[in-house]
């Protein structure tokens, strides 16, 4: 994990973002999404994880008056479970305290245990759901909120 770098996602890193998405989702962002997200919304904040040059995890969210919107976090299958997520969550929450942002929330689907275990590990809580949330198979959606950031 040493060579590992959290960056800010850039344009250069859409194409890998997009394989990553492909395989972590099933129904991934659209180019013309992601660029925007990227390059042309000004309440998000997106970071990438490099090594070696490469794009192997990404993770972004939604900065809102005093609240973070986490929208996506996602690794390459190749490198999970080594503590990309975990370095992409640090960073995302280190940009929240920068900003002054002492809420953070998200939405995570029902089955999706292993991303919960994530949130839970730094300090976010199930409060609501989100009923048939998802598009591809009417899941429902844990909203899960962290009110400590700061």
């Amino acid at each position: 994990m040493n060579n590992i770098d959290i960056v800010p996602l850039k344009l250069e890193h859409i194409d890998s973002v997009l394989e990553i998405d492909r395989l972590s989702f099933k129904t991934p962002w659209s180019r013309e999404s992601l660029v925007k997200e990227v390059d042309g919304n000004k309440f998000s904040r997106y970071v990438a994880a490099v090594i070696y040059g490469n794009v192997i995890g990404y993770a972004g969210m939604w900065i809102i008056i005093d609240e973070a919107h986490i929208t996506n976090i996602a690794v390459h299958p190749q490198y999970r479970g080594i503590g990309v997520g975990n370095m992409l969550m640090e960073k995302l929450i280190e940009i929240c305290k920068r900003e002054g942002i002492g809420d953070m929330t998200l939405e995570v689907r029902k089955s999706n245990i292993i991303a919960q275990s994530l949130y839970k590990k730094y300090g976010f809580l199930a409060e609501g759901m989100r009923k048939n949330y998802y598009i591809d198979n009417k899941e429902d959606a844990i909203i899960m909120w962290n009110h400590k950031i700061l």
